[in-house]
């Protein structure tokens, strides 16, 4: 892929990482430096940042193994500073498939989060969420925090992201599936324009493949954090 280096292959899907990902990490490296002024804490931050996309190709395989019990195959996984996306080759041919394939990515995150708060649990590290920071408090909950938004985020119904496709799943259960895609598609567009205009959604960006048009898309699908 043009830009992109392959890390590796994994369960059977290659895993690619965007140029411009370099960036985030060249971003995030200084603003811990500018706010820690140490090498550890550089270092952390830099650290952090790449178990918190980890997460997010954890996320993506829950998209892509989910699918592949339907029958359906991921070209590929590739990390973007705005996020992942799993490029799935066909839509699920059922809408309860679509349902399941977009549910498994903000599940494998909660599965995270519960881990990682059973073992602020038993290690006794569990403190108060007011005392968190973006370079203070245990590096466990930070993570632990940051998985529990992605589940939020993500099922926000704004289509084409995951809680936009359970939407679409649900309405095409009764609906006729353009129509589904339709409705789901005018959600997606007025929580852009409420994230929008808080400043929410460009902090916090998901890849489309749905023209700005409204005009549905066709039955390939790109698979997006």
């Amino acid at each position: 892929m043009k830009w992109s280096w392959k890390l590796g292959t994994f369960a059977g899907i290659d895993v690619f990482i965007h140029a411009t990902f370099l960036l985030i990490i060249g971003w995030v490296g200084l603003s811990y430096w500018q706010q820690t002024g140490t090498l550890v804490g550089t270092l952390e931050g830099i650290l952090f940042t790449l178990l918190l996309f980890g997460c997010v190709v954890l996320h993506e395989y829950g998209h892509a193994l989910t699918a592949r019990r339907f029958g359906i195959k991921t070209r590929d996984i590739t990390l973007y500073p705005i996020g992942g996306v799993a490029r799935l080759e066909r839509m699920p041919d059922k809408p309860i498939q679509e349902l399941w394939v977009a549910l498994a990515g903000p599940a494998v995150n909660v599965v995270i989060a519960v881990l990682l708060f059973g073992w602020l649990i038993i290690s006794g590290t569990l403190t108060s969420i007011a005392s968190l920071g973006l370079t203070s408090g245990p590096f466990i909950e930070r993570l632990m925090l940051v998985n529990i938004t992605l589940v939020l985020f993500n099922l926000i119904p704004a289509f084409p992201m995951d809680g936009g496709r359970v939407l679409r799943a649900l309405l095409a259960l009764r609906l006729e599936y353009t129509r589904a895609t339709q409705i789901a598609a005018s959600i997606g567009r007025g929580w852009r324009c409420f994230l929008g205009s808080s400043d929410f959604f460009q902090t916090h960006s998901c890849c489309s493949s749905l023209s700005s048009s409204g005009s549905v898309p066709d039955r390939k699908l790109r698979w997006c954090r």
